[in-house]
């Protein structure tokens, strides 16, 4: 595994020694994610580097492999260092999607920065998408059992893709359809992130069930929230291109029943601000958070747990 010598000394410090706060732990373990997937990216050919370095240098959320830590240290895991990889690679699984989202989207902006689809076209755009899907296999190779349930998750993402693609060209985005999207394309990566790092603190059978519970369910709430963002956000606040979901026929509002075409979404947005579509969605990724957060109950209270309850809440109290 190759971290940068400023990152190492810090997580050995924190973790070996066990005398750093849980935030300072996992703040270490997130530095060290960054450098991993910078380095893993490295390659002769430029524009695989380039584009890569670019989508990722943008930041993100980092939502994933924050809840592969978190997870491990409210399962009982102490070093951090072995997060590192893992936490990585299911960071890489996402970054890899929304390369691909952008172009099947025409997306131009893609977290606060142009698009790798807008700066170097499709087919380069693609090739960088399947460049980090790939990386992903190197980062688990060493994971064994951990490997399937991150490659499981990753097929649950293109299915829920194609299936998303589907029902838009087949005019049949109904809110069943919706879930089973949703359930396939966010909260499956979601859900593994969760059991990764329960399964690499050796957790019990109990633990790693209530975690894959929790992450399943924040990652359902973080989907429907992210569509609601997308109806009464702005690229500004955003970071990405928006409305591309209403636009496109897909997305919560249209699931429900809004219209959906070319020149619809002043109309589809007066429709949801007056009546309760939006509030419906807002309090079932609610209830989504509360449920989670029950699956905890399993777990020692402590400061990891405190920190994964946290950012269940964060999933929709953001604006962003």
């Amino acid at each position: 595994m190759i971290i940068d010598a400023q990152d190492r000394r810090v997580l050995n410090e924190r973790t070996q020694a066990r005398s750093g706060t849980t935030k300072e732990r996992l703040e270490a373990a997130l530095r060290a994610v960054e450098s991993r997937m910078n380095n893993i990216v490295d390659s002769d050919v430029d524009v695989l580097r380039d584009a890569s370095r670019h989508i990722i240098g943008a930041g993100g959320k980092r939502l994933r492999p924050r809840l592969v830590v978190l997870a491990y240290l409210a399962a009982g895991g102490a070093d951090v260092t072995v997060t590192v990889d893992p936490a990585a690679a299911v960071e890489l699984v996402h970054t890899a999607s929304v390369v691909h989202d952008d172009i099947n989207d025409h997306g131009i902006l893609r977290r606060g920065r142009p698009s790798i689809n807008q700066l170097w076209g499709r087919t380069f755009a693609l090739l960088a998408g399947d460049y980090l899907f790939t990386k992903v296999y190197e980062l688990m190779a060493p994971f064994q059992d951990m490997n399937v349930v991150l490659a499981e998750a990753t097929v649950a993402l293109v299915e829920g893709e194609t299936m998303q693609a589907a029902a838009v060209k087949d005019n049949n985005f109904t809110s069943e359809v919706y879930a089973e999207i949703i359930a396939r394309k966010t909260a499956a990566l979601f859900r593994s992130a969760a059991e990764i790092g329960a399964r690499l603190a050796d957790a019990t059978s109990t633990r790693i069930e209530a975690l894959r519970t929790f992450g399943f369910n924040v990652g359902l709430a973080f989907q429907i929230v992210d569509d609601i963002l997308d109806i009464v956000g702005d690229e500004a606040s955003l970071g990405k291109t928006a409305h591309l979901d209403v636009e496109q026929g897909r997305g919560f509002a249209v699931a429900h029943g809004s219209e959906n075409g070319d020149d619809v979404m002043d109309s589809i947005k007066q429709r949801l601000l007056q009546g309760d579509t939006l509030e419906q969605a807002r309090l079932q990724a609610t209830m989504l958070v509360e449920s989670a957060v029950a699956q905890l109950d399993v777990l020692p209270d402590s400061d990891a747990k405190a920190e994964l309850i946290a950012l269940a809440h964060a999933t929709i109290e953001r604006t962003a």
